[in-house]
């Protein structure tokens, strides 16, 4: 059964008297205990759909049309009304990308403001709030968390600090959980233990879980099902599976074929040419055209519509 319903999202930015959609009508389903990989290259607008979900945006941005939660569905409305906030946070909980400029270097990790969100959330008192705190600590493997729980963040190192986070973002029970980046600037060993916590808390709590992330070694060993974005737009999307062996869009070819091999030799990496393009000024008809190895008649006319491949000549169709 879907969790989250997400449908027609948009993001809307004015710039300089100009509306610029930054997120273009994306839709997706998440089912419980799912793990939806979002991939694309850097600005293709998987973070601002999360923030947008999230209901995260500054006051110039836009989030429109909605997103339903589970059974009885839950609206979480149209604009920062007070009506979301048992959405997010009760229902929606997000870890950041930087754990260092998102946890407050002058405020220590259990502190009272960190606790109002249980005492909000689920009615705790402030001694409950700070026995929940550290339990929370304790089951995302920070060692001692009686006593780390009042340390600050600069005396945690980068894996404890994006654990922390991952404490933070999962102090009131959300159902579903956004993972922006979640082993940026981790070393290997780390982003491994910190992929592990993931995939274990996902089946102690039945998680839902977004991996925003562009490495598809990461979405290749934790996720279930892909969604693939490009300036903006959801290009493909379907089970990990089906998606890395038969992709049917040639941007997503396009990233498979980004990664290293694994073979010896000394083949040059393959790359997809040109850059994507400024959002406000996309190419006429498909986004990807200027790039596509492929492009076809109505590649720069007509912009393709679809929920598992937005494209008008898939791979393996003649142009």
């Amino acid at each position: 059964m879907s969790l989250l319903h997400v449908r027609d999202l948009s993001v809307i930015a004015n710039n300089a008297g100009r509306d610029v959609t930054l997120v273009d009508r994306v839709s997706f389903d998440l089912a419980e205990g799912e793990i939806l990989g979002l991939v694309g290259e850097s600005g293709s607008g998987k973070t601002m759909a999360c923030r947008g979900l999230m209901r995260l945006l500054p006051r110039p941005l836009c989030a429109s049309k909605a997103a339903r939660f589970g059974w009885p569905a839950r609206t979480c409305c149209h604009s920062m009304k007070p009506a979301c906030a048992p959405v997010r946070g009760g229902q929606l909980g997000m870890i950041f990308q930087n754990p260092s400029s998102h946890l407050d270097p002058l405020m220590r990790i259990g502190e009272p403001d960190r606790r109002r969100a249980f005492r909000l959330h689920q009615g705790a008192s402030k001694k409950d709030a700070r026995l929940q705190a550290i339990d929370v600590l304790r089951q995302v493997g920070i060692p001692d968390p009686k006593a780390r729980v009042d340390n600050y963040p600069h005396e945690f190192s980068g894996g404890m600090r994006q654990r922390a986070m991952i404490a933070v973002a999962l102090g009131c029970n959300p159902k579903v959980l956004i993972a922006d980046e979640p082993t940026t600037a981790l070393d290997v060993t780390v982003q491994a233990q910190i992929l592990r916590l993931l995939l274990q808390l996902r089946d102690q709590r039945g998680l839902s879980i977004i991996m925003i992330t562009h490495d598809l070694g990461v979405v290749a060993q934790t996720c279930d099902a892909i969604a693939v974005m490009y300036a903006g737009r959801l290009c493909e999307h379907g089970s990990k599976y089906e998606l890395l062996a038969h992709p049917q869009h040639p941007y997503t070819a396009g990233l498979i074929d980004c990664q290293p091999a694994h073979s010896s030799g000394h083949a040059l990496l393959r790359t997809i040419p040109g850059q994507p393009p400024l959002l406000d000024a996309l190419p006429g008809g498909c986004r990807f055209s200027p790039r596509c190895p492929q492009v076809g008649a109505l590649c720069t006319e007509v912009l393709p519509q679809g929920t598992r491949v937005a494209c008008h000549y898939p791979l393996g169709a003649q142009p």
